[in-house]
């Protein structure tokens, strides 16, 4: 049985799917907005920054397999610029990224009738906000609906932060996500999820979170992976120093921003720096005004990111919502012990004691302990440190894609 890949913009797990079903002959067609060939005489001569942008939809799969639909990803990307942010407000902006994604989703089941006239087609392979028409013409043509989900379920997460919303209503403005979703959009993630007959999850986390009567289906569990350790670069902290606290990610309470400022002022210890590396949601001074001693950093390169890792001690993200946030493996591979909530998806990757320690949501006074802990317990941290590595090195990109490829040959082929 082939399978039909679907994804607007393409990130390190779809490029991982897709890597594993080739290997395994799973794959039938992959269809994207853009997709750019790295030896492109044309991508040569653009200017660095435009160049940058659109190499990162390049993939290493058969080019012949890949099929475009440009416009409007292409406009989404380019009007900001150009300071027409009104045409990709969101939802209602005619480049906005639901608008990207609907246009994307039609234009997939579109070409789902002449692609599953072959007979070894035997499933469409979906994401979240991209799958209602595509599965509505998959279920017409006798395919399999493959739905992955990469973060929770729309209804958990509009619960958590409505109820984070009434916890730390000065933190509202920061919540975003389906807080704010019209109930046309939530409408079609329900009808996305009542279609499909598999569900993709990364974590314990997101597969806990969809309804009840969609957990008889067919549910796949496979996590993230990590970048691959590399021996030559250590960690550049300074023991002696400031302990520093690193925390990367959006500016907002979704990722618990506000529960570790707290948790900072529980303490009120000179000893220790937090650094915040991640894109604003609000002013800068909005952040100051609840917590003035901590340090932001823009958002940078991915090699930055990880250089910056490895000159801090702790990696804290203390999330109320998540899929799986990959920069905790990313900050466990460069040597930080780390400090997250069960609602990060990362669960598995505390080792309590050793990697790091799991605190509930919702609990400044549990992050302050811990940190407190790290404190006190400095000596402690190179041991961590190695062990976080070795933990975080088990997870990798090959492992997750070829989980996912395995179940989906295992499933019975359909008769259309």
């Amino acid at each position: 049985m082939k399978v039909i890949v679907s994804h607007p913009t393409g990130n390190a797990n779809v490029r991982a799917v897709l890597a594993a079903f080739e290997r395994n002959g799973l794959l039938a067609r992959y269809f994207t907005t853009v997709s750019v060939s790295s030896e492109s005489s044309v991508v040569k001569f653009l200017p660095e920054a435009m160049r940058k942008e659109l190499l990162r939809r390049s993939y290493t799969i058969d080019d012949s397999l890949i099929k475009t639909w440009p416009t409007k990803e292409l406009g989404r990307i380019l009007f900001p610029k150009l300071g027409l942010k009104k045409l990709t407000r969101h939802e209602h902006g005619p480049f906005s990224v639901d608008a990207v994604y609907r246009s994307f989703d039609q234009y997939v089941s579109r070409n789902l009738q002449t692609l599953s006239n072959r007979s070894d087609i035997g499933a469409v392979y979906a994401y979240e906000d991209g799958a209602l028409e595509t599965f509505k013409k998959a279920k017409a043509l006798g395919l399999r609906c493959i739905y992955d989900l990469p973060i929770a379920y729309w209804e958990c997460g509009r619960e958590l932060m409505q109820e984070e919303a009434k916890r730390l209503p000065e933190w509202a403005c920061t919540m975003g996500g389906s807080i704010k979703d019209s109930k046309e959009k939530l409408k079609r993630k329900e009808e996305e999820m009542h279609l499909a007959d598999v569900v993709v999850g990364p974590g314990k986390f997101v597969l806990d979170s969809i309804p009840d009567d969609a957990k008889s289906k067919f549910l796949i569990q496979s996590p993230f992976g990590s970048p691959e350790l590399d021996y030559e670069l250590s960690k550049t902290s300074d023991r002696n120093g400031k302990l520093k606290v690193l925390f990367v990610g959006s500016m907002g309470q979704r990722k618990g921003l506000g529960d570790l400022f707290q948790a900072m002022k529980i303490l009120a210890d000179d000893r220790l720096e937090l650094i915040v590396l991640g894109s604003l949601l609000q002013p800068l001074e909005f952040y100051k005004s609840i917590y003035p001693n901590f340090t932001h950093m823009s958002n940078r390169p991915h090699s930055e990111v990880l250089e910056l890792m490895r000159s801090c001690d702790i990696f804290c993200l203390p999330s109320i919502v998540e899929g799986r946030a990959l920069v905790m493996q990313e900050a466990m591979s460069q040597g930080l012990p780390i400090i997250i909530t069960p609602n990060t998806g990362g669960e598995d990757l505390v080792l309590e004691g050793e990697t790091g320690f799991l605190v509930p949501i919702q609990s400044p006074e549990k992050i302050a302990e811990r940190l407190k802990w790290f404190l006190e317990n400095r000596d402690e941290i190179d041991r961590m440190s190695e062990t976080a590595k070795m933990h975080a090195q088990k997870y990798s990109w090959f492992a997750y894609g070829e989980k996912i490829a395995s179940e989906v040959k295992n499933l019975e082929p359909t008769a259309h």
